[in-house]
C-alpha cells in the first residue's frame, strides 16, 4: 500500500511542514489500527512497518495559477491483510476525515490545499469508480509521488508500471516542463 502526502497552504498545524509533521503521527495510529495488534510507535521513533520517504519540494501540477510550491511525501505499507474493496473505501474516508482535521476544502480540482492525502494502490486491489480509482489513474505520470518513491526505494516498481519509480522519474524529467522535485533535509517531525 502506498500513500501520498501533499499540502501548500497553511492549516490550524500551521504552514505546510508544520502540517505534514503533524499529520504524520496521526497518519500512523490510522494505519496501525489496520493491522490487528500492531500499535504505532510515537512519532519521535521511525514508525515499525511503514516506510515514509523524505519531504520534496515540487512546483504544482495543473489547477489555478499562482499556487504555492508544495511540500510532498509519501509512505509505504506492508499490511498482512490482503485488501477488500470496503477496506479500501473505509479507509479512503479515514483519510479524507484526516484531511478535514487539517482544514481540507475542495473548492476547485487541483486547487491548493492544506492537506491532501492519497490512496495510491493496496496491493493487487483494483477499482474504478466515481469514489475510488486503484491503482491512483495519474500515478506513473507525477513527479510528485514518483520522487518520494523513488527515495524510500530505487527499485520500486508500482503497480501497472513496467519501470521502476526511478525510472519512470527520469522519463518524466525529459518529457515534462515541470521542473524536478527538491528533496529537502531531514528534521525533527520529518527525519528522512
Amino acid at each position: 500500500m502506498a500513500i501520498a502526502l501533499g499540502a501548500n497552504l497553511p492549516s490550524p498545524a500551521g504552514p505546510p511542514l508544520a502540517t505534514l509533521q503533524a499529520a504524520r503521527p496521526l497518519l500512523a495510529e490510522l494505519l496501525a489500527d489496520l493491522e490487528p495488534g500492531v500499535v504505532a510507535p510515537p512519532s519521535t521513533r521511525p514508525c515499525s512497518g511503514l516506510r515514509w520517504s523524505p519531504l520534496f519540494r515540487t512546483a504544482p501540477v495543473g489547477g489555478p495559477a499562482g499556487q504555492p510550491d508544495y511540500l510532498n511525501a509519501v509512505v509505504l505499507v506492508n499490511p498482512t491483510h490482503p485488501p477488500t474493496a470496503a477496506a479500501a473505501l473505509a479507509l479512503l474516508a479515514d483519510l479524507q476525515a484526516l484531511e478535514q482535521r487539517f482544514a481540507r476544502e475542495r473548492r476547485e480540482h487541483w486547487g491548493p490545499r492544506s492537506l491532501d492525502l492519497d490512496l495510491l494502490w493496496w496491493g493487487e486491489l483494483r477499482s474504478r469508480n466515481e469514489v475510488l480509482t486503484l491503482p491512483h489513474p495519474r500515478l506513473l505520470e507525477r513527479a510528485f509521488v514518483l520522487a518520494p518513491l523513488a527515495a524510500i526505494d530505487a527499485q520500486l516498481t508500482p503497480p501497472g508500471a513496467r519501470a521502476t519509480a526511478t525510472q519512470l522519474l527520469t522519463q518524466l524529467r525529459h518529457t515534462s516542463p515541470e521542473p524536478p522535485p527538491t528533496r529537502l533535509p531531514g528534521q525533527p517531525g520529518w527525519p528522512e
